[in-house]
Parts: C-alpha cells; structure tokens; sequence
C-alpha cells in the first residue's frame, strides 16, 4: 500500500536517491544536498509547484513533480505539467506507476486542469511506452 503525499523538506534525501537510482539520473545528480534543499524550498514558495512522494512503511518508494499552469491557449485552460517520476528499482513492475498517474491525474482534476503534460528525456522509450500503455497521447486531455 503506497500512501501518495506532498513532500516535505526531510524528503529530499530521499527523492535525490530516487533520482540518481537510474541510468539518467546516476551521471547527472549531485550530492549537494543544500542545492537540492534550495530548490525544494523554491517550489514551495512558487505555490503551484509541488513535489509529491509515495511512502510505503515509512520509506519513500516513489515521487513525481506536479506544476499547474494557467495558460490562454485551448480556452485558457489550466494544465498539470507531470515530470521527474521515479519508482525505486527494488519495486519496479508492480503496478506502483500506474497508481501514480492516477494520483497525479486526480490532483490535476482538484486544481481544475483539463490538460496534463509529461516531461520525459527522447531516450526514456520504457517510459514513453508507460504512457502509451495507460491510453496517453501527448497531450493528454482529463
């Protein structure tokens, strides 16, 4: 059982480790701790940039980041950007993913978007068919 919440600044260690538990993530994550703090604390003070995390008996197992957007086009519709999903490697292939989106799908909803929007590297195509499996399409309407 996966409880999905927002982070808070103790979990950042956490969701760094997330980060750097993937090919990608291994070359290019920092262990500056304070910078990744910073940058939390940034998020935190944008208001509409938020980091949520799925803790499984008291461990951070997962985490993606969520930004609405207020735009003008399609209506002025409001949009969820989703980015920087991770599911720990130990428990990869359970279905943990799939339980994420539909959470980031119902946030979306709450804040009134009608849009969500991933972010994902061209070289994740593992991810892209993720996506394509849960019937997204870029972009996809809610």
């Amino acid at each position: 059982m996966i409880l999905w919440r927002e982070a808070v600044v103790a979990d950042v260690p956490a969701v760094v480790a997330l980060l750097r538990d993937d090919v990608l993530g291994q070359g290019r994550e920092l262990a500056d701790a304070a910078r990744y703090e910073a940058a939390f604390r940034a998020m935190e003070a944008e208001g509409a940039n938020h980091l949520v995390v799925g803790e499984s008996a008291g461990q951070v197992v997962a985490c993606y980041q969520i930004t609405f957007i207020t735009g003008l086009s399609l209506s002025a519709s409001r949009r969820a950007q989703i980015e920087s999903l991770r599911v720990s490697s130990e428990l990869r292939g359970q279905g943990i993913g799939a339980v994420m989106i539909a959470d980031a799908e119902a946030r979306a909803r709450a804040a009134g978007c009608s849009l969500m929007q991933f972010t994902s590297n061209q070289s994740r195509s593992a991810a892209h068919r993720f996506y394509e499996r849960l019937g997204f399409t870029l972009p996809y309407r809610i």
